[in-house]
């Protein structure tokens, strides 16, 4: 009789934390940048990953300032829930060392208070090579084509804020 010793998988089924930012200007325009990493071209807003010792929105505020260089904006919303993605199967093997199938990220509206000048994707670790502002409806068709489902309900949830930024409505966080 023959035993056999199980040995636990590692877990593939895991999703890493993010966060994203939906950075608006005055004129209810979204901030979009192109990534240094990749040659399409495809546009995202920014994002990143939650630190092990991070709430997200400790992690949003960090990631607005390495990406795209600054903190002066005001917090205008954040989503009722976690949106996910999942990695096509190719990047799968090459991103996070094949760790996740892609994220779940929590989005967080922002209005940005400064002008243009405050935006300085030149950081000490760039993830942009370009950037510029784009209607917020225009957004899901600038996305590599894996997140278009995801942007298309970020700017679902958040169009409302939008709008209520164009009628110069005061806001309170979500």
């Amino acid at each position: 009789m023959s035993h056999f010793i199980a040995r636990r998988q590692p877990r593939r089924n895991v999703y890493r934390l993010g966060v994203g930012i939906v950075l608006f200007n005055a004129l209810g325009k979204v901030l979009v940048g192109q990534r240094l990493d990749m040659q399409s071209d495809a546009w995202q807003m920014p994002q990143g990953g939650i630190d092990a010792d991070e709430t997200p929105l400790e992690a949003v505020w960090r990631e607005m300032e390495e990406e795209i260089g600054t903190r002066n904006a005001e917090l205008l919303g954040e989503s009722r829930g976690w949106f996910t993605y999942n990695l096509p199967p190719g990047l799968k093997k090459i991103l996070w060392s094949g760790k996740y199938l892609g994220q779940r990220q929590k989005w967080f509206a922002f209005l940005l208070l400064g002008t243009d000048q405050d935006i300085n994707i030149q950081t000490p670790h760039p993830e942009f090579r370009n950037w510029k502002w784009v209607e917020f409806q225009e957004v899901p068709n600038l996305i590599v084509p894996f997140k278009k489902d995801l942007y298309e309900q970020i700017v679902k949830e958040f169009e409302p804020l939008k709008q209520d930024l164009l009628k110069g409505a005061t806001h309170s966080p979500v």
